[in-house]
């Protein structure tokens, strides 16, 4: 039985015959990190991914880490976390036309969320992170899409984003965590959402519906979904229209 599905629950769904529920994957507890260099790796990764910009400086050009979006370490359901991204790959992305590895996966995330550089595929940096990936994925099934492996999709809405509306929603539940200006608190590991801090105009975070989904099923922290899918979109389009670094697609090539 993989992990995360509990037996009891299937055995009782059968035996009613009646289709057995979807239950998200459990990665393992961190005290089954194995020994040994294999072990060290991990814990690496996992140093990255909660403090990037401190553990992977030379590669992070704000002040994000990975787990300001994939919340709890990359463990928790419905945030892409990383047990759930790790079977899909290699896959297709049209973002950049082409087959992606993990590891260019990774290294795209530096360059747009992290709007800073790619480290070299074959680096510590990328191995490390794809060790702790893999080990979080420990037991899942190679290219399924698991149960809250993404942000839950929002119903289609007829009524456009609105960043004024957004602006007030913004001041009553976003505000005493990320500030009026956006920036967030870095000691308290509350990222900045706009600025030169944040992400950049190519990163998936700064598309309106991929925010507002991650907005509706996460946010506030402790409060989720207590924004209905307009207020999630409206919030998100005020976010998406705040100064921000400019895609690096977008800029010319230095001399």
């Amino acid at each position: 039985m993989k992990a995360g599905f509990g037996i009891a629950v299937l055995l009782a769904a059968f035996m009613l015959g009646s289709a057995a529920p979807s239950l998200a994957f459990t990665p393992p507890p961190e005290s089954a990190i194995p020994k040994g260099p294999l072990g060290q790796s991990i814990k690496r990764g996992e140093a990255i991914f909660t403090a990037t910009h401190k553990n992977a400086g030379p590669y992070v050009g704000n002040n994000l880490n990975c787990s300001n979006c994939h919340l709890d370490r990359g463990r928790k359901a419905d945030s892409i976390p990383m047990w759930g991204a790790w079977p899909l790959y290699p896959q297709f992305r049209a973002k950049n036309g082409k087959i992606n590895t993990m590891a260019l996966r990774i290294q795209e995330c530096f360059l747009y969320s992290m709007n800073g550089k790619k480290p070299p595929a074959d680096s510590d940096v990328v191995t490390d992170l794809e060790s702790y990936f893999a080990w979080l994925a420990t037991g899942a099934p190679t290219g399924a899409t698991l149960p809250g492996a993404s942000y839950p999709a929002l119903p289609a809405s007829t009524t456009p984003p609105d960043p004024k509306r957004g602006a007030q929603l913004f001041a009553k539940h976003c505000v005493a965590c990320h500030g009026a200006n956006g920036a967030g608190n870095d000691a308290a590991a509350i990222p900045p959402l706009w600025g030169p801090q944040s992400y950049n105009g190519g990163a998936g975070m700064h598309e309106v519906e991929k925010a507002a989904r991650f907005i509706r099923a996460n946010m506030p922290q402790g409060q989720e979904n207590i924004l209905t899918p307009q207020e999630a979109r409206d919030v998100a389009a005020y976010i998406d229209s705040q100064p921000r670094p400019a895609d690096p697609r977008t800029l010319s090539p230095k001399n």
